[in-house]
């Protein structure tokens, strides 16, 4: 009998979720299998937005750029618009927060509207030519077991004969309908029927009507219609989107292209717009959570662990913050570095972040009339709708991979819509601008390949003692300080504050850019307050395993 090929990590999908996978393994320098079904990527847009927080993750494994070029510039979709039809009546406009001066001062990398035909293309170039991970497109997956030691998979790949492989760990990124979770019998909790939908994509020359308002979503709002135009390209290629079909008495199957063309052409305020159908596709949106991230050495991401109606755009989103989350955490097990215990906290902090975003994306629905009629006179869509600032970078996590320090969390008035950059732990460290002589650079570019320590300009012994603490740990960290004639210079004098430490003062940031732990100022033992608290964050110490027991699991604050 051949032997089973030995992999790391086997990902199952090769959507944008394992794409991300694959290309953070590789830059952690992992050798991985991803394998997808289909013998291509997207063919049909599905989702297009993705947040600052995301680009975050594709600016730190190299990628931003081209995902970005991809993409259509931020120019050309910053409203939301609602209207009779697009050559009728505006009802509102909005400009959402991500698209405003204040939105761009949190993070160093802006929100971009890349639809999902066009950004897999990317993706997919940019793993294959990482390496070491591997990437095997008309791959099925045709069965797996676990024991103690791995997981052993079949593949089946075109025609030919069942292949076997042993990995350490698998990564389900395989969505919705997720084989994986179903063989592993993880239920999902939450409404599986919210509405149904109907996606169209076509092309026709809709410039005339939104070349002055360029916007990411046209909103129609008739009698007996409630529809969308979905900006792609901005020209002539668009998506169309019905929602709500049995509140119209409809069913999936009416939605035939003369139909679709007659609804598109009525939605416009055009009748005899040209119009050329490409695709039609039913769906019926959901709202529900996995139980549990991880079942022994397989684990669950993006809709495979999450499904969520698509009002707000965070279903990419939280599945690629979801890779980023678990891919460091991987590489520091299979590197050596990493205890197991480190591996249960992907469940302990994504699951909880899963559940809020699920939540919210239904109360925008539920505010838009998705599932049923608005309140006679209530707005178009809740204040909160793409103004989620709180939501998309707000989590902080609470498990045995954050130490707390006891402060509280910033205080906000609305933490859906309201963001407080803070170095607590759990939280996002946040986005401040240093120099190294001329040259400029984020905080947000200092993280990634490992832990990095921040230190104020009197930190010296806590640089010594971080460097120290992770050479015994064999742990691989960057210890900088901050200051004038320090390794880095902080020109606008905004680091000690918006970090929450003082000159003498230390911040030690995880490899996905999550605050681990601070101190505001001088230690009495640097080194051993560091060797102590790496080897529990890395869940390598005995009180690793109870150390995020008992605490609450993330907020959005």
């Amino acid at each position: 009998m051949t032997p089973p090929d030995d992999i790391p990590v086997l990902i199952v999908g090769g959507g944008p979720v394992g794409l991300t996978m694959s290309i953070l393994l590789s830059y952690h320098g992992v050798r991985s299998l991803l394998v997808e079904r289909h013998p291509t990527t997207a063919t049909h847009p599905k989702s297009r937005a993705i947040n600052a927080r995301t680009m975050e993750v594709y600016r730190q494994c190299g990628v931003e750029e081209a995902v970005r070029a991809a993409g259509l510039p931020p120019e050309r979709a910053r409203l939301i618009v609602w209207a009779r039809s697009l050559a009728g009546e505006e009802i509102e406009r909005r400009v959402p927060w991500r698209a405003t001066a204040a939105g761009s001062a949190v993070s160093p990398a802006r929100n971009c509207l890349c639809a999902q035909d066009d950004l897999e293309p990317v993706l997919r170039r940019c793993a294959e030519g990482l390496g070491p991970g591997a990437l095997r497109f008309g791959a099925a997956l045709d069965g797996f077991t676990q024991d103690p030691d791995g997981v052993t998979a079949t593949i089946v790949e075109g025609g030919g004969p069942a292949r076997t492989v042993r990995a350490r760990y698998l990564v389900a990124a395989d969505g919705a309908a997720s084989a994986v979770r179903r063989a592993l019998g993880i239920p999902m909790v939450g409404e599986a029927d919210v509405y149904e939908s109907v996606n169209v994509l076509l092309r026709a020359d809709l410039t005339s009507w939104t070349r002055e308002r360029p916007a990411a979503l046209y909103f129609v709002e008739q009698p007996g219609l409630t529809a969308t135009f979905l900006t792609i390209n901005g020209a002539d290629r668009w998506g169309f989107l019905v929602n709500s079909l049995s509140a119209s008495g409809w069913v999936p199957s009416d939605f035939t292209p003369e139909r679709c063309v007659a609804l598109i052409r009525a939605a416009a305020g055009v009748p005899d717009l040209p119009v050329e159908i490409l695709g039609i596709a039913p769906w019926t949106a959901a709202a529900r959570v996995a139980a549990r991230y991880q079942a022994g050495r397989v684990f669950l991401a993006g809709d495979a662990a999450h499904e969520m109606p698509p009002t707000g755009g965070f279903g990419l989103n939280t599945g690629v913050q979801d890779a980023h989350n678990l891919g460091w955490k991987l590489a520091a097990v299979l590197h050596g570095w990493g205890g197991p215990a480190l591996l249960s906290t992907y469940d302990a902090e994504r699951r909880p972040v899963g559940q809020a975003i699920t939540e919210q994306s239904l109360a925008n629905s539920i505010s838009m009339g998705r599932r049923g009629p608005r309140p006679a006179g209530g707005a178009l869509a809740r204040p909160e709708y793409l103004n989620e600032q709180g939501l998309i970078f707000g989590a902080s996590y609470a498990s045995a991979a954050v130490i707390p320090d006891g402060t509280p969390p910033p205080a906000v008035a609305n933490p859906l819509t309201d963001y407080v950059p803070s170095g607590r732990p759990g939280g996002r460290a946040p986005h401040v601008w240093l120099s190294r002589g001329p040259a400029r650079a984020s905080t947000l570019d200092r993280f990634g390949r490992g832990f990095v320590l921040l230190a104020g300009a009197d930190g010296e012994p806590w640089r010594h003692a971080a460097r120290d603490a992770a050479a015994g740990l064999r742990m691989p960290l960057d210890a900088v300080t901050i200051g004038p004639g320090e390794d880095l210079d902080d020109p606008e004098g905004r680091w000690p504050s918006t970090y929450g430490v003082g000159g003498e003062g230390a911040v030690l940031v995880r490899p996905d850019g999550h605050v681990a732990w601070r101190h505001p100022g001088r230690a009495a033992d640097p080194g051993a307050a560091l060797r102590d608290g790496l080897a529990r964050l890395a869940g390598r110490a005995p009180e690793a395993a109870g150390a995020g027991a008992p605490r609450p699991a993330a907020t959005h604050r």
